[in-house]
């Protein structure tokens, strides 16, 4: 089975002229195979981005990458479900329900479930699935005997699995924007102060340790999710799709590591090392998949 290396919707409220810059070097430069557009997290910051879709759309298939639209992971307004609607509308390329207010809207169109959906168990894949689901995101948190477990149920249901390799783990969105409650604002009256933080707001502990990060109205993991060492071993179970998920960061040379992983070209540990240079804040953990606390970063091979 051909790996493919996916890059996951930007999460951040990044400004416009940034995240075209950010999908041109993609599109030129990045070895990946598909690409995730969307607002998934905030309503509020769609409108600066909408207008641009069509372009960057246009300009990744350029590039060879497969485009991919995202719908909002929490959908609580009128306008919010209009808007969800109108991207499982979208016939030219496929589309990812990231809240289950879209399966009403995609109906028995072909789909994909993002990560944000709770698909945790192979009944809730063969449900998903008769309605017109050919492919699954995982959850980040699922654990490798999870996966495992799922693999071979996706396989005879005839759909794709994907499984987050890179990025800070989402954990939780909230009807509440703690990012804007932290500036002493309100959700409505945010003035996008979540722009001030390209790469989430990094909250800490009562002793000053780095805990977690917040991003609008959605926490994240304080450290970033590295699955690097576990790639043959993903690679083995069947599953066909790896997602990195942008921060700011030089995601061009994240993509081209991960890349050459898993096409055997670039040794794990070598690969590691090339990763480690990029000084990434909260440094990298792989607790989840290996059925320990998210945080921690477990030896290769060796459980929770």
């Amino acid at each position: 089975m051909t790996s493919r290396l996916t890059l996951g919707p930007i999460p951040f409220h990044w400004p416009a002229e940034q995240k075209l810059d950010f999908y041109a070097r993609i599109a030129d430069e990045a070895p990946v195979d598909v690409v995730y557009l969307g607002e998934v997290i905030c309503s509020k910051r769609a409108p600066f981005m909408e207008p641009h879709y069509d372009e960057i759309a246009q300009r990744l298939e350029r590039g060879g990458k497969e485009v991919v639209f995202s719908t909002l992971s929490e959908v609580m307004l009128k306008r919010e479900r209009k808007a969800t609607q109108g991207m499982c509308g979208i016939s030219e390329h496929d589309v990812e329900i990231n809240d289950s207010s879209g399966l009403l809207y995609i109906e028995q169109r072909p789909h994909r479930i993002g990560p944000l959906m709770n698909v945790y168990n192979e009944e809730t894949m063969r449900y998903l699935a008769a309605k017109g689901a050919f492919h699954f995101s995982l959850p980040v948190e699922m654990p490798r005997e999870a996966v495992a477990y799922l693999a071979p149920h996706a396989a005879a249901l005839g759909v794709g699995l994907e499984v987050q390799v890179f990025g800070r783990a989402s954990l939780a969105v909230s009807a509440r924007c703690y990012h804007a409650r932290a500036h002493g604002r309100t959700k409505d009256n945010c003035q996008f102060v979540c722009e001030d933080d390209p790469d989430g707001m990094v909250l800490k502990t009562a002793s000053g340790q780095d805990f977690l990060a917040v991003n609008g109205i959605q926490t994240l993991s304080g450290t970033y999710v590295n699955l690097l060492q576990e790639l043959a071993d993903i690679q083995d179970m069947g599953i066909g799709h790896f997602r990195i998920m942008p921060h700011d960061l030089d995601m061009v040379v994240v993509a081209r590591i991960f890349r050459d992983v898993l096409d055997q070209h670039l040794p794990p540990e070598e690969g590691q090392v090339r990763l480690d240079a990029l000084d990434v804040s909260g440094g990298f953990s792989n607790g989840f998949w290996h059925g320990a606390a998210g945080h921690l970063n477990v030896q290769s091979g060796v459980a929770g």
